[in-house]
């Protein structure tokens, strides 16, 4: 039998579930506003967002958690724009002051009595900019349905050149209907993906650390166009993911070298989004998978780095991985508290170091109530164990990488942004000169 179209997904469930005193479950985007004499008024971005609401049902929707009743998306009778669009005061105007307030707006709940999204409206700062923090619970939207969420409620595209086609992306083979096949077959069919991905690989990560509820946030923004030259410097099919990585990979290694520790091995999961990208395609909701990678960060030469990312994730790409773990996982949730156990295990450090994703955002630039917004940054919560999360989100010709830990277990986040930030001048330099 079907699920109720009320009933939370799976997916989107075993995300509620991952809950607890240090994981809060939600995802943040950090809009920054363009210079205005005319600053943006918290009536008018409640009236702004309430018109728009009813283009995204579940905005006015919460959870409904009944003993014995698997849980369910209900309207929420009391609807208060006011509870969801709030204003909040910053000490002082800088670039610091906001990264430290959005952090600890990171750290807040979301409350589960209401629908799973808030705004936070925040200002003045330097030159007259504005910022709006955005909060959605990742047990209602992944990363990609998070962008199509607040395309609908928020912010508008301003008049530029046409989009680009949309590309389509393979759809992950349904499982669990009347002639899929049997639970334990799914699991047996795919060896291939589960040694690549997941067997045999424990190794000790610095990034094993517990965490409490306290976030600490960074951002590094480049021009995409950058990316996409490094990547077409090289032969064959490199993708901005894979000049990401390479980045990432630079960046810690040098910041690791700053201590004088040992350069330890680090295997990176990187999510994998099976929503098409066709915009006709509304779903909201989960529907990830990921890859693996490990990133080379003890390898000097960073045109090296970069092919060894490549390489490493062309394979995975052509062999189909990310579908196929997608499969073996809902073939596992079938599977009851062994399948959960099983899920368990393969999420815990000795698998992945830390999460690195990369969100395409809107491909033109954004308004927010007739103010254009300069710059859209996005983080996202590390887990217990992965003391730190990398998240990329691209808006307008732009990439902002956020870093996001709990500053008492990885204290030193700016430091690694500025290493970063370096690492890619290295990439640029060794590439497109």
């Amino acid at each position: 039998m079907g699920r109720s179209p009320d009933e939370l997904s799976a997916d989107d469930a075993r995300i509620l579930g991952l809950e607890s005193e240090a994981i809060a479950g939600h995802t943040l985007k950090l809009l920054v506003l363009e210079p205005s004499e005319q600053q943006l008024e918290i009536s008018e971005l409640r009236e702004l967002v309430a018109t728009r609401v009813p283009r995204a049902p579940r905005a006015t929707q919460r959870v409904e958690l009944s003993e014995g009743d698997a849980p369910q998306w209900v309207e929420d009778a009391d609807f208060d724009i006011a509870a969801h669009v709030r204003e909040q005061d910053i000490e002082t105007h800088g670039l610091d002051e906001l990264w430290k307030l959005t952090g600890r707006i990171m750290s807040e709940r979301l409350d589960h009595a209401r629908p799973l999204w808030a705004l936070d409206l925040v200002g003045p700062l330097d030159e007259g900019r504005q910022a709006i923090v955005a909060r959605i619970h990742h047990a209602m939207a992944d990363g990609i349905s998070c962008m199509r969420l607040l395309d609908a409620v928020l912010w508008d595209p301003e008049a530029g050149p046409a989009r680009e086609a949309p590309r389509q992306r393979p759809r992950a083979a349904a499982s669990g209907g009347p002639a899929s096949k049997g639970r334990i077959r799914e699991l047996v069919d795919m060896p291939g993906a589960i040694r690549r991905e997941l067997i045999g690989l424990a190794r000790t990560s610095p990034l094993d650390r517990r965490i409490g509820a306290e976030r600490s946030l960074a951002f590094v923004a480049a021009p995409l166009e950058d990316l996409k030259r490094i990547g077409g410097s090289l032969p064959g099919h490199v993708t901005l993911n894979d000049v990401l990585l390479a980045i990432v990979a630079g960046g810690l290694g040098a910041w690791w070298r700053e201590s004088r520790a040992r350069l330890p091995s680090l295997r990176a999961q990187v999510p994998v989004s099976l929503h098409s990208r066709d915009r006709s395609d509304k779903e909201i909701g989960n529907r990830d998978s990921f890859l693996n990678v490990d990133l080379p960060i003890d390898e000097a030469d960073p045109i090296r780095r970069l092919k060894l990312i490549n390489a490493e994730t062309a394979k995975r790409k052509r062999l189909g991985d990310a579908t196929e773990l997608y499969d073996f996982f809902h073939a596992l949730g079938r599977l009851g508290p062994v399948g959960r156990l099983a899920q368990r295990m393969t999420s815990g450090p000795g698998e992945f170091s830390l999460s690195v994703s990369n969100v395409p955002g809107p491909r033109t630039p954004i308004s927010v109530a007739d103010r254009r917004v300069e710059s859209l940054g996005s983080v996202a919560e590390p887990a217990q164990r992965h003391a730190l999360r990398i998240s990329a989100l691209s808006c307008a010709g732009s990439i902002n990488v956020g870093l996001c830990t709990d500053p008492d277990a990885l204290p030193g986040i700016g430091s690694l942004a500025d290493r970063l930030e370096e690492a890619l001048a290295e990439l640029r330099t060794a590439t497109i000169g």
